[in-house]
């Protein structure tokens, strides 16, 4: 199940103890039973490098992002859920720090399956052979401008990146895919997509004007397995390690109509990690690092993804 966040995503994992295994941070094709509620909470911890030319007074040196939310199962194929994530962006060195409530997400998902012969929604009940045939969600949402897009610099300037909010909606759109290849071992998929608009910012005192932006598309592209290691159904327990790989493309900021220099490229991270199951909790831990990257003039970027030291994820879900 997804959530959205520039330069963080969070995602929270199904409670299961039986059936696919999920991933720490890629969105999976689990919904959520009919009249089920989940209560999810992910936390997003980033350090960045420092590069030469980086400016303390601008750029972060972290950033923590944290996600509540609440899912409900309105029909066992169709499931929505209300995301409210919460920023601290951190130059350590400047001793600068940016922090509060950022843009709420709403978020749709269909779940459906193919048996080998057609495509079907998930029923109500599924038996241990549905369960292991192909399942695929389709997801869509959007940001509320909840968030503070105009946070000031000491100085008086506007980072928007270091800000809590876009200022306007954004848009996401995704597929899933996943797939039980034993009863140990779970294949996932996700490609989406997450794109802004153009938000007019106010006036910043370095310059005395106004300025507007539009935050680079998203497009992201994961796959990743999960491998049940210790099943324990006396006890309701259950151990799953995982490795994701994440691509990751960003488009280019744009200021005012032209692009931004020092903004997107394309990476691949690697996100490693363990998921622990009890009864209907679930808790995963993660590290996530770029083993590849083709930034835009990377040498001028800072505290932008690609160029972390590391993620650490954790996340934890109840199902109720």
């Amino acid at each position: 199940m997804p959530a959205l966040a520039h330069h963080g995503v969070a995602g929270v994992g199904a409670a299961a103890l039986e059936g696919p295994g999920a991933p720490v941070e890629s969105a999976t094709s689990a919904v959520l039973p009919e009249g089920g509620t989940l209560l999810a909470l992910k936390v997003d911890h980033a350090r960045f490098q420092r590069g030469r030319l980086a400016r303390p007074d601008v750029e972060g040196d972290t950033s923590r992002f944290t996600m509540l939310g609440i899912g409900y199962g309105f029909t066992p194929w169709f499931s929505g859920y209300i995301f409210l994530p919460h920023n601290v962006k951190a130059d350590e060195s400047g001793g600068f720090k940016t922090k509060g409530w950022a843009d709420v997400s709403v978020l749709g998902q269909f779940g459906f399956r193919h048996d080998g012969k057609a495509f079907s929604r998930v029923p109500k009940n599924e038996s241990l052979d549905e369960i292991e045939d192909w399942h695929f969600t389709v997801f869509g949402g959007l940001t509320l401008p909840t968030g503070r897009p105009n946070t000031r610099l000491p100085d008086g300037a506007i980072d928007p990146g270091m800000s809590t909010g876009f200022g306007k909606p954004s848009t996401t759109l995704g597929l899933t895919a996943t797939k039980m290849l034993s009863d140990r071992l779970t294949f996932n998929a996700e490609a989406s997509t997450l794109w802004f608009r153009t938000y007019r910012y106010a006036t910043d005192y370095t310059t005395g004007t106004d300025f507007t932006t539009r935050f680079g598309r998203e497009v992201r592209l994961n796959g990743g397995l999960a491998y049940r290691i210790h099943p324990n159904p006396e006890q309701k327990l259950r151990t799953d390690l995982s490795i994701e790989l994440q691509y990751l493309q960003l488009g280019r900021d744009v200021v005012d109509g032209v692009g931004e220099q020092g903004t997107g490229g394309r990476m691949l991270y690697a996100v490693p990690g363990v998921r622990f199951y009890w009864d209907r909790f679930s808790l995963a831990i993660g590290v996530k690092k770029a083993i590849w990257k083709n930034l835009n003039e990377q040498r001028l970027q800072q505290g932008a993804e690609g160029l972390e030291k590391y993620r650490l994820l954790i996340s934890a879900s109840m199902l109720f």
